[in-house]
């Protein structure tokens, strides 16, 4: 058995792994990076670029298909599914590449490929050949597709988001479970592609969202372009000639039994921790298995052990992993000299049809944070008569703002509606730079823009602090259809 000794090791090179190994390599040159698989991020290879090419090609079809409503005529859209895949594929690739080359710039002697096990607090096995002795550790192991057991029924009709990017045709009928981020962007993609595709949830929910206004809002349009059944009953899951079928009761409340090409399993992701030995060392473990780690420094306690991206359970996004990457690798770096580290505003997006936005303090979390105190108030606008959106025919949203009572200080947002994505962006920035609602109505709105929809509901929740006038019903200086 080979061993060896070092100041850090990174476990894991996904986006968290390469920013740890970046950064920890500024206070030591004595660091390296175990891989288990492939190279090539989550986000590159099976999450947000792969799903986003898929919906640029349900995109283009839908446009196509809904032109005569602008008086221009077409014939309905032919999807060649092998086309669409194929350029998925190939641009998936070329994303993965891009990550690959970067990783294999690193010095040859820093990488090593295998499983990782601890065998305690300083020493770690990779697989069979080698032993690894090192003072401090990011663990940055990402995370997998959750599966619940009853879907094993479907055999190999049971896919996940994956498999969908190594698809060389579009299937005629897919079922999705798990009306989250991911099932509701490929649920209603594959739909706009011809795919017959009913998607089921439990509870109600639909995207990340919390506020029970937007959230109604968002199940109510979403249920008028395909089936969206965010609080199914489905039963007698099984595979018959060669097809996943179930029995589901419709909005009716009839039973219905129906086959399926495959069924999507969009339930979540869990943490890859359980098969790293870390109950071998003397962190704290929460229940399933996750570290205790602090947010703000990534350190697991009071050890020399960190942990970022995924493997956290906290934020699984690309730009928070990217982060907490930083803030872990700075910290093992120089420990025992801990610091903590830039955390931004909280920024999340869907890219549905309408998009889903979310930014700062989100509903649930005000709630709890002020209870019925009623310290702060919300503002909100619908984007069905607003002139922008409804000259592009994306006149489907709302919006609901929060603002602190008395301070007027600007604490976040839930909504869906056109340009979600970058009217998250401006928000966020706002909630960053701790701006209150005052501020931001003096910052400049052009006309006629989707953004000033932002504007009104801005002035709504002015209003209710008492910052301002009420909203004039009829404002002429802004424009016709602000």
């Amino acid at each position: 058995m080979k061993q060896l000794e070092t100041d850090v090791v990174v476990i894991g090179a996904g986006t968290a792994g390469l920013s740890a190994y970046r950064n920890a390599k500024q206070y030591t040159p004595n660091v390296l990076m175990v891989e288990s698989g492939k190279y090539g991020t989550t986000c590159a290879r099976v999450g947000c670029m792969p799903s986003k090419l898929l919906i640029a090609a349900a995109e283009a079809a839908h446009s196509v298909e809904h032109a005569p409503q602008f008086g221009v005529l077409t014939e309905k859209p032919q999807i060649d599914g092998k086309a669409v895949m194929a350029r998925v594929r190939s641009e998936r690739d070329r994303f993965v590449g891009f990550v690959v080359e970067a990783v294999e710039e690193l010095p040859q002697e820093d990488r090593i490929i295998g499983h990782t096990k601890f065998l305690d607090d300083n020493r770690l096995q990779i697989d069979d050949h080698t032993v690894i002795t090192a003072k401090r550790f990011v663990v940055a192991t990402g995370s997998r597709p959750n599966i619940p057991p009853p879907f094993l029924a479907f055999g190999d009709k049971l896919i996940i988001n994956d498999d969908v990017f190594d698809w060389q045709d579009l299937p005629e009928s897919v079922a999705v479970f798990g009306p989250g981020v991911i099932g509701l962007e490929l649920g209603q993609a594959l739909h706009r592609l011809g795919v017959n595709v009913k998607l089921f949830g439990v509870g109600g929910n639909i995207g990340p969202l919390t506020d029970p206004v937007i959230r109604d809002y968002a199940n109510t349009v979403f249920a008028e372009e395909f089936y969206v059944d965010t609080d199914a009953k489905v039963s007698d899951m099984k595979v018959v000639d060669g097809k996943a079928q179930l029995t589901y009761v419709d909005k009716q409340g009839n039973p219905q039994t129906e086959q399926f090409d495959y069924v999507l399993a969009a339930t979540g992701r869990v943490p890859n921790v359980d098969n790293l030995g870390l109950e071998n060392t003397s962190v704290e473990l929460q229940d399933h298995g996750v570290p205790i780690a602090d947010p703000h420094t990534m350190q697991c306690g009071e050890s020399h052990i960190f942990i970022a991206g995924d493997a956290s359970d906290q934020i699984p996004l690309l730009h928070e992993a990217a982060d907490q990457g930083t803030i872990a690798g700075s910290n093992a770096g120089r420990f025992p000299d801990i610091r903590n580290g830039l955390r931004r505003t909280p920024i999340a997006a869907v890219f549905s049809d309408p998009q889903i936005g979310m930014v700062g303090d989100n509903y649930a979390q005000l709630t709890a944070n002020y209870g019925e105190c009623g310290c702060y108030e919300i503002g909100e606008v619908s984007f069905e008569n607003q002139g922008r959106s409804r000259v592009m025919l994306k006149n489907k949203g709302h919006m609901r703002v929060y603002a602190e009572q008395g301070t007027g200080l600007f604490l976040g947002a839930e909504f869906i509606g056109p340009a979600a994505e970058h009217i998250a962006h401006l928000l966020a920035w706002a909630v960053q730079n701790k701006m209150t609602v005052p501020q931001m109505l003096d910052m400049p709105f052009y006309h006629p823009v989707i953004e000033e929809g932002v504007r009104t509901a801005l002035r709504n929740v002015n209003a209710k602090l008492k910052f301002g006038p009420d909203i004039i019903q009829h404002c002429l200086e802004c424009g016709p259809g602000a």
